[in-house]
């Protein structure tokens, strides 16, 4: 289905991104890998695929992302579509003992990242008239929680985000949607969580194959969606 697709992932030595980038990968498509070393990439993925490029960027600082973007077209000739999945979680504070430093730290990676990779890829899928954006939102962002304060606000401001993005874009040809997960089966995670039920959460490779839909053509007629990714939790 994508085969010869140009596709650029952020966020792609995490464990949903690398999924993302397998995903794409074998569906032939074009993968540019985004992380913010070539240390974590290098990491990630041990053996480089030939139709892969492999870009450290820095989400939080725009020319790092135009430029990124900038190596991607001068490979591929242009990009089709955009998975914005580099993100970023911390709990603990309570709204009132919020530091400016964790403030900066999550809406910087979870919500500027999805500006400022918009800025660099959005104009030329205007200019080719067709192209999908994925964002990353989370189910916990559907309501507040006790000390996680912070981090749903950012995961809100993605939804919001891609909701007008989508109003924004969609007589462009271009489809914005996003994802809302519920706790994702990393290996993170189950240090974190070891005495929860791992198997009732969501796998990676399970996101990669709902992100796959909405870059794909079956999903021409949804804009500003936000879809539930979250297992049996």
């Amino acid at each position: 289905m994508f085969k010869e697709s140009r596709v650029v992932i952020t966020g792609a030595a995490g464990a949903l991104g690398r999924s993302v980038v397998e995903f794409f990968e074998n569906e032939g498509a074009h993968v540019a890998a985004l992380d913010l070393n070539q240390g974590l990439l290098d990491a990630a993925f041990p053996r480089k695929k030939p139709n892969g490029l492999y870009l450290d960027c820095d989400l939080t600082k725009r020319a790092s992302c135009a430029a990124a973007c900038t190596h991607v077209i001068a490979e591929y000739g242009h990009i089709d579509i955009l998975c914005n999945i580099a993100g970023g979680f911390l709990m603990g504070d309570e709204v009132h003992e919020t530091s400016d430093k964790t403030w900066d730290f999550l809406f910087d990676l979870n919500t500027r990242s999805i500006l400022n990779m918009s800025a660099a890829v959005v104009p030329g899928m205007k200019d080719r008239g067709a192209g999908k954006v994925v964002n990353v939102a989370a189910k916990a962002a559907l309501s507040g929680a006790a000390r996680m304060g912070v981090y749903t606000a950012t995961k809100a401001a993605v939804m919001r985000l891609t909701e007008s993005m989508a109003l924004e874009l969609r007589d462009e040809g271009i489809n914005v949607n996003c994802i809302m997960p519920g706790v994702i089966d990393t290996p993170r995670n189950r240090i974190d969580m070891p005495d929860a039920d791992h198997t009732r959460w969501v796998a990676p490779t399970d996101i990669a194959r709902v992100i796959g839909f909405l870059c794909g053509p079956q999903s021409i007629a949804i804009h500003g969606a936000a879809i539930p990714v979250d297992g049996l939790s």
